[in-house]
Order: structure tokens, then sequence, then C-alpha cells
């Protein structure tokens, strides 16, 4: 698919999980609504002692592959910036880590995400929290204007990976941290292993290398550049959910043991002094 109909693609789906979500349900990557979150990728993310920090609607919304706000360090007034909100529950728990003081930011595209959003942050009684309409390929803040960027499993839906690792070096101030979670992959991949784990979920889609990942980010300029897995998604992760499909999971499964993951990715914008 090209650019646009991946941005439809992504825009329908996560409009009509926002919908389930508020009109009673749940949406998790990967997982239908009866479903709820059972799968391998976006379940038992966020432990309670977050959890008892938020609505249960931004949770319920969560489609995250990890917990950007529990591995990310964040000081009192700084400025946090989550790149595709979604629901709001990332913004929403780095708005308490920062305080009054700081401010969070949240961005998504999609309507429907952005109305749960802002009756989540009603609901939680959150002041330092504002979400924007927009795209991650092209942020409305200006330039040095962020601490801290944070995204939870949404940077490898983008077509233009590179643009939104340089959007986010643009945004952040010298010293800025990028702190994200997101879908990688490890080693080969045949083409057609990869087009039927597509299938899997909608995270795994369009997931990058590990290595390439790396590289993509120290070409828009961020250095100290880490890559942390956090879950290995292994054959039987992988038959569960193809198994439902009506896919041959039997046949897939073993070629992507260990090949897929969720795992947390920091950098840092270099300090204009040092540089």
């Amino acid at each position: 698919m090209n650019e646009p109909d991946i941005k439809d693609v992504v825009k329908e789906k996560y409009g009509q999980a926002a919908l389930r979500v508020t009109f009673g349900g749940s949406s998790c990557c990967g997982a239908s609504p009866s479903n709820g979150c059972a799968g391998p990728i976006s379940s038992n993310l966020y432990g309670e002692q977050q959890t008892d920090q938020i609505p249960e609607e931004a949770l319920l919304a969560s489609l995250g592959c990890g917990s950007p706000t529990a591995l990310a360090k964040l000081n009192p007034g700084e400025v946090v910036l989550d790149l595709g909100s979604g629901g709001g529950i990332d913004v929403l728990l780095s708005a308490k880590r920062v305080g009054p003081t700081g401010k969070a930011y949240g961005l998504d595209m999609t309507d429907e995400m952005l109305a749960l959003a802002n009756e989540n942050k009603r609901k939680g009684g959150t002041e330092n929290v504002e979400f924007l309409k927009g795209e991650i390929e092209h942020v409305p803040l200006p330039d040095n204007s962020v601490d801290v960027i944070i995204s939870n499993c949404v940077i490898n839906l983008s077509a233009d990976k590179g643009q939104v690792m340089r959007e986010a070096f643009r945004v952040l101030r010298p010293g800025g941290r990028f702190a994200v979670s997101d879908v990688v992959t490890r080693g080969e991949i045949r083409p057609e292993i990869r087009k039927n784990v597509l299938l899997w979920i909608g995270c795994v889609a369009g997931a990058l290398e590990e290595s390439e990942y790396v590289s993509k980010l120290a070409a828009a300029g961020f250095e100290q550049i880490t890559l942390e897995p956090t879950r290995i998604y292994r054959a039987a992760d992988a038959r569960e959910f193809l198994s439902s499909s009506g896919i041959d999971a039997d046949a897939i499964a073993p070629e992507v043991d260990g090949k897929f993951m969720s795992a947390f990715v920091r950098a840092v914008k270099p300090d204009a002094q040092q540089s």
C-alpha cells in the first residue's frame, strides 16, 4: 500500500477502536472486540500502580506494545510529547510524573481517539495535558520545544519512519530524549511469512529490523541509541492468533519464533554545547 492508503487504514482501525471503548468494550492490537486484551503484545503492559491513576477507558483504549512511561525517566517540570497518543493513557501517566510545572502533549490524527482522550482528561481532572490533532510525520509544535518524546507501538505504523524520527529530532530540545516502545524484527524473515504475520497484529505491520531502526535514528541525528527487547514473541504467541484467522499456523509459527519483539528504544539529541 502507498502512504495515503496506510494512513486511511490506520485511521479507520483506531477510530473503530475508540468507538468500541466509548460504547463499552476494549481494543487491543490484534484482538477482536470480543477477545479483549488477551493477545501476546498488548496484554499486561501496565501495573496496578499505573492503572489506579487513570480512567478505565484510557486503559481499555490502549493499543500499545509496551509501557514507555514506566521505562522513561521523566522529571518534574519537563515537557513530554506522546506520538500517536490514542486514548491518552501514556499522556495522563506522563502528566503525573512531570507534575504541575510540566506539561504532557498527546498527538493523534484520529478524531474519535482525540475525543476519547479529552474525555479521559476530563474524568482524570488533569490540567497539564493538551491533545493535538496531527500526523507524527508533521508534528504541530515548534523546534526545540520538548524535553522527552514517548510513543507506544505507533512509529512502526508510519509509512515514512525516517520522517517521524527527523520530526522527533526537530521538536526535541538539545539534550532531549527519545524513549519509545515499538515492535521490531530480528534477522531475516521471508516476504511471504511477513505478509501472513501482518494479519497477526496491526502493531507488527511495517515493523523495522532492529539494526535498521537504529540506523534511521542515527541518520536523523540522534546519539546514545540503545534498543532493549522487553517482550520477545514465541511460536506459541503467533500460533494462537494465526489459528483463529484461518491460517496454517503450524507452518508459519516456527519461522517467526523469536523474530518479532517489543522493544524500548532510547536515544538522545546532542546537547548544543557538546556539538
